[in-house]
């Protein structure tokens, strides 16, 4: 994938990724969010916060 650096963390803790997963995670959320009306091509950050 393209120069991209996705970090998962979870209450606070990094959890490291390997290329397979980061590439996975990467291609959903990106994928998703450069269909949305409204988001420009040259994105720079995106923050997506869960909670339960």
């Amino acid at each position: 994938m393209e120069d991209i650096e996705m970090v998962l963390e979870i209450d606070g803790t990094k959890i490291p990724m390997n290329g397979f997963v980061e590439k996975i995670l990467c291609g959903m959320v990106k994928g998703s969010i450069e269909t949305l009306r409204g988001v420009e091509d040259n994105w720079k950050n995106v923050n997506i916060r869960m909670s339960r």
